[in-house]
C-alpha cells in the first residue's frame, strides 16, 4: 500500500489515494496503522475516492477505528494532495464528506504546490436535537452540564460533527486528559462529542485546546476551530471573523452574515510518503 503521510498544523494523517472504495477491514487497519509506535502513526486514516457529486471523496477513519464525518484540516490535506500530485489542475475544487455533503475549496498555489486552503464549511447547525444534543432547544449556549461533581458551562455546535465548546481562564494550560474523555462521552451528546476549551483573548483572537472524539488530544482542529467562533459568536465574545489559535499552529475563520456559511483558511504539509506491506 502506498501512503503519503501529511497534516494540518500538527493534526497528521496517513492520506490513501486510488483505492475505489474503503476495504472491508479498515477500522483494523486504521488502529494498526496509526498507532505512533507499531504502525505510521496518525490521528487518523484518510481515504480519497471517487465521487459522483464532486471532484473527490473524503472519508475519514479515527486512530480508535471510528468514522469521522468531517475534518477540517483532512479536507485541507487532501485538497494539497490532489493538486500537488497532479490529480487535478484546478485551484477551486469540490470534495464531498459524509457529514457536511459537498464542500467548495480553493488553492492558494506558490510555486507549482498547495500553499494554504480555504475551505467553505457549510453553515453550522445549532438546533439541540440536530448537534445532537439531548436538548431540545433551537440553540445550546452557555447550558449547564455537571461532570464529576464540576459544573461546566458549554455551548453546542455541529461542523457536520458535533462540538462542545466551553470557555475557560487559560485553555493553553487546560487539563485535557482530566476533562477531555469524560466530556466527550457524557450522555448530552448521543454520538459523543469533539471537545474544545477556549480562552478569548479579543474578539479577534482566541486560544483554544481540543479534545478529538476517537482520537484524543491533538493539535489541532479545523472544524473545531469553527465551532469556536460561532460559539463565540452566539456568546457575544467574539467578531464573525477572527484567528483561532492551536497547539499546531493558527488558522482564520469567517462566519459570513450574508450566507451564513463558515470559511476555514490555513495550511496543510506533507511529511513524506512511503510504502506499507499490509
Amino acid at each position: 500500500m502506498n501512503f503519503t503521510k501529511m497534516h494540518g498544523l500538527g493534526n497528521d494523517f496517513i492520506v490513501i489515494a486510488g483505492e475505489q472504495e474503503l476495504p472491508g477491514n479498515v477500522a483494523d487497519l486504521a488502529v494498526r496503522l496509526c498507532n505512533r509506535f507499531f504502525g505510521i502513526g496518525a490521528d487518523g486514516l484518510v481515504y480519497i475516492l471517487p465521487s459522483e457529486q464532486a471532484d473527490f471523496k473524503m472519508r475519514i477513519i479515527n486512530s480508535d477505528g471510528t468514522e469521522a464525518e468531517q475534518c477540517g484540516n483532512a479536507i485541507r490535506c487532501v485538497s494539497k494532495y490532489v493538486y500537488d500530485n497532479g490529480l487535478t489542475d484546478q485551484q477551486e475544487i469540490t470534495v464531498e464528506t459524509l457529514g457536511a455533503g459537498v464542500q467548495k475549496v480553493q488553492l492558494s498555489v506558490q510555486e507549482g504546490k498547495v500553499a494554504t486552503v480555504r475551505v467553505n464549511m457549510g453553515q453550522p447547525i445549532l438546533q439541540g436535537l440536530q448537534v445532537p444534543t439531548t436538548v431540545n432547544q433551537e440553540q445550546v449556549v452557555d447550558y449547564p452540564l455537571e461532570v464529576d461533581g464540576h459544573q461546566f458551562r458549554v455551548t453546542a455546535v455541529s461542523m457536520g460533527n458535533p462540538h462542545c465548546v466551553i470557555y475557560v481562564e487559560d485553555a493553553v494550560n487546560f487539563d485535557l486528559a482530566v476533562w477531555g474523555p469524560k466530556l466527550e462521552v457524557h450522555p448530552m451528546f448521543p454520538r459523543k462529542t469533539n471537545v474544545e476549551f477556549a480562552t478569548v483573548q479579543n474578539r479577534t483572537f482566541t486560544d483554544m485546546r481540543v479534545w478529538e472524539r476517537g482520537a484524543g488530544p491533538t493539535l489541532a482542529c479545523g472544524t473545531g476551530a469553527c465551532a469556536t467562533l460561532v460559539a463565540s459568536v452566539m456568546n457575544g465574545l467574539a467578531d464573525r471573523e477572527g484567528t483561532v489559535s492551536l497547539k499546531g499552529g493558527d488558522l482564520f475563520i469567517e462566519w459570513d452574515e450574508a450566507d451564513n456559511h463558515v470559511y476555514m483558511t490555513g495550511p496543510a504539509e506533507e511529511v513524506f510518503k512511503g510504502k506499507l506491506d499490509i
